[in-house]
């Protein structure tokens, strides 16, 4: 398989951080999106670049674009893995938690997407990574609601762009995961310990994003071995 050029969200830690190290050392080029960058600097890995990025700021997907036409004229794959979670009790949830949760879950999404989509080929890959609190029917928890929902949110944006692309590609497919244990799950769950490790997580997700999209486009993966 030759080298792809990556471009993944949420990077500093947790699956981002597993996918940037899985993915440089099957030798393919990263580019490591997160407000914090160091993580990724600090690997030194030649083939990584590593960008301070911010979701919600727009300048920061000019410097995007810019790397990508001065060194890479194309994406591969992009992978939509910067998440935020909130734990609040809906009844104190603000319109600025909701705003700030759709932000990084929603519009970041799509903006990154709208952004780079035309940079990929036709059998490029948008993977975005959504939650199992967004599937229709499934166990749903108290203080999820902006995160839940939010996830919940890109799962139709991504069906929605597959049909809006399935003429001239890339793909979109979604996959929603179970419980991981990330530190951002240890913040917002201080007790609870998940099955499924970030490392074990990310493999998962890095095969997917090589080769999922050869029999998916528009789809959904519910990747969870527990009920959350």
């Amino acid at each position: 398989m030759k080298n792809k050029n990556i471009v993944i969200t949420g990077t500093s830690r947790g699956i981002g951080f597993e996918l940037v190290k899985l993915f440089a050392r099957e030798g393919h080029n990263v580019l490591a999106l997160s407000r914090n960058a160091n993580p990724v600097t600090e690997l030194k890995l030649k083939n990584v670049v590593a960008l301070p990025f911010d979701l919600s700021n727009l300048d920061d997907y000019i410097d995007v674009e810019k790397l990508i036409k001065d060194q890479w004229s194309h994406v591969d794959i992009l992978i939509n893995n910067a998440g935020l979670l909130l734990n609040k009790p809906f009844a104190e949830t603000t319109f600025q938690d909701f705003q700030k949760v759709y932000q990084t879950n929603v519009f970041g999404v799509s903006e990154l997407s709208r952004v780079l989509v035309p940079y990929m080929p036709q059998d490029g890959h948008v993977i975005t990574i959504s939650s199992m609190g967004g599937i229709q029917g499934s166990m749903k928890f108290p203080g999820l609601a902006a995160y839940s929902s939010s996830k919940g949110a890109v799962i139709t944006l991504s069906e929605l762009l597959a049909e809006e692309y399935k003429e001239t590609g890339p793909q979109f497919n979604v996959l929603a995961l179970g419980a991981v244990q990330t530190e951002m799950l240890k913040e917002a769950f201080p007790d609870y310990q998940a099955p499924t490790t970030a490392l074990e997580m990310a493999t998962y997700i890095m095969d997917f994003a090589l080769s999922g999209n050869k029999i998916y486009n528009g789809k959904v993966l519910q990747v969870s071995n527990s009920t959350p």
